[in-house]
């Protein structure tokens, strides 16, 4: 069966192929070429550098004469790819999409025409990104370097739509990612933070232990209002996150702002239902409190970036290597499925879309399950 889109068979022999167009007849008709390799990640190296390779022995491929087109710039082109999608897309994705934009794709292709935007030059603008794109010098790492490759395909896409036929699509550009390392916080560890929390209760340590129970996010905590509780049905009611936004083309001193939104997906807003302890804490330690959770009397709000701070802090007073705040999420859906937690009522717990998820993402077995895991296969190894 092919790749979806991607040309790319397995063979009766076994072989991987995968097929690419090296050229066009008079009337248009496509001529194919065919690389082969022993395996599908070989077979698709080989079928990009192969695209690569005709692009750099042309000046471009285009079915439509230049004259029916006017010329496109990149940087025309960002404009309006970015006024059609502002009213679809939420403000923090706008501000993304906005600083790659103007951080490293116009000021590599400013007023470059559309029509040299070629594969192998998309491939060499993420190889130097790799290699010395950011600020300092070094290179960026290959998830932000796919970001930005992923906002480059998606102009090369509006320009298709508004009827241009540029040189490459950006699809044959491949960028190896390595799975980031997933912290989750050793159960004596745990133990000691919890000791500390209660022992020093705040709003920002019930803040802590609230994500370290529910699994929620730094932002989604900074933004839970007291009116979010529901002591009768013991559960909180997620749908809103908090996040410090760049202003785009601010005129101001002020370069950010501090905005509530709606949570990434739909799947984010949900109900968590709380532990009868954690009721019963919050009952006593904070009765009849009103705004943000986080906030303490004198306070209006607490943001993401300093609660990620406090967290630090805390780990230090408590004598603990510092994990980022992240990881308690990672934590709470772990000892979920150390409990034997249903995985489809955690999922839906931590506002996941789907199982796979939660599962792939976040739930990482400790040392200590799989030893006791593995002694199940002890009465396998007795001698009779």
């Amino acid at each position: 069966m092919p790749r979806k889109g991607e040309n790319i068979y397995k063979r009766k022999d076994g072989r991987w192929e995968g097929r690419y167009i090296k050229a066009r007849s008079k009337t248009g008709k496509a001529v194919y070429g065919y690389v082969y390799a022993p395996t599908y990640k070989e077979a698709k190296r080989k079928r990009s550098q192969a695209i690569i390779n005709i692009e750099a022995n042309q000046t471009t491929i285009c079915k439509v004469p230049e004259t029916t087109m006017p010329t496109c710039f990149i940087r025309k082109l960002a404009n309006d790819w970015m006024n059609s999608i502002q009213s679809q897309i939420k403000k923090s994705s706008y501000v993304k999409y906005y600083n790659i934009l103007h951080t490293y794709i116009l000021p590599e292709f400013d007023n470059v025409p559309l029509s040299e935007l070629t594969s192998s030059r998309i491939q060499k603008f993420c190889d130097d990104l790799l290699t010395h794109g950011s600020s300092s010098g070094e290179g960026l790492s290959p998830k932000t370097v796919l970001d930005i490759l992923s906002l480059v395909r998606s102009l090369l896409r509006y320009a298709q739509i508004q009827g241009y036929q540029p040189p490459s699509t950006g699809k044959e550009i491949i960028i190896r990612q390595t799975a980031p390392d997933t912290v989750v916080i050793p159960r004596s560890s745990q133990d000691i933070l919890c000791r500390y929390l209660y022992a020093n209760m705040s709003e920002r340590n019930l803040g802590i232990l609230l994500c370290l129970f529910t699994g929620m996010r730094v932002g989604e905590i900074c933004a839970l209002k007291w009116e979010d509780f529901s002591f009768q049905e013991k559960s909180i009611h997620v749908h809103n996150t908090m996040q410090r936004l760049q202003i785009p083309d601010s005129t101001t001193a002020q370069k950010t702002r501090i905005m509530v939104t709606s949570p990434k997906s739909k799947c984010s807003i949900r109900t968590i239902p709380i532990p009868d302890s954690l009721i019963q804490l919050i009952q006593k330690e904070f009765p009849n409190r009103q705004g943000y959770v986080l906030a303490a009397v004198n306070e209006k709000y607490i943001e993401p970036r300093t609660m990620q701070k406090y967290f630090h802090y805390v780990q230090k007073q408590c004598g603990l290597v510092p994990v980022n705040f992240h990881a308690l999420r990672h934590t709470f859906a772990t000892r979920c499925i150390e409990l034997g937690f249903d995985v489809k009522s955690l999922s839906e717990i931590l506002g996941h879309a789907t199982v796979n998820i939660t599962l792939n993402r976040y739930v990482h077995p400790s040392m200590e399950l799989k030893q006791q895991n593995m002694q199940k296969l002890s009465c396998l190894l007795t001698v009779i």
